[in-house]
């Protein structure tokens, strides 16, 4: 279906989700922001189970911490419509992947695409990975991984070290 109408739910509003809304808005999309998780939703943010509920897509953009771990789990996935789409390229852990599997199986939503998994490489084997689930992308964490990001990252590397050598302060985080 097209994606001109359809609601996109943004798990996690840093950098890349604001990307990612941004190329919603252009292709006609709805955009719905989840509040934080334990927080009261601020302006322009909705409590996570009302985006869950509206969107026709679910993208997830935060990281892996204390609060987000098994956010997205067997009574958030049952929230959803059932044509939704999951998409996590964010952090394996976000989402219950036992959960998600028999989600997918029972077609209790539409699909998924993930790139992410709980232990990358999944050397322990992974629910995800099982044949019998057609509604699921999985891909292995390299989606991002074209030859012109890497050569961004490797720009931005270099020129962090010579900013370091000439006593300047470059994305500082903290």
């Amino acid at each position: 279906w097209e994606l001109s109408g359809k609601t996109l739910g943004i798990v996690g509003y840093g950098s890349l989700g604001q990307a990612v809304a941004h190329i919603a808005t252009a292709f006609g999309m709805r955009v719905l922001i989840a509040a934080r998780p334990g927080q009261i939703p601020g302006p322009g943010r909705v409590p996570l189970h009302d985006l869950l509920r509206q969107a026709d897509v679910v993208t997830l953009h935060c990281p892996l911490t204390e609060q987000t771990k098994g956010l997205i789990g067997a009574r958030e996935l049952m929230l959803m419509q059932p044509h939704a789409l999951l998409i996590n390229t964010a952090r394996g852990g976000i989402v219950d992947e036992a959960a998600l599997a028999q989600a997918l199986r029972e077609h209790r939503i539409g699909g998924a695409g993930v790139d992410v998994l709980t232990e990358e490489p999944p050397v322990n084997g992974n629910v995800l990975l099982d044949a019998d689930i057609p509604n699921l992308i999985v891909t292995p964490h390299i989606a991002w991984a074209s030859r012109e990001a890497r050569q961004r990252l490797l720009d931005e590397v270099a020129e962090n070290i010579a900013a370091f050598m000439r006593g300047e302060i470059r994305n500082r985080v903290a």
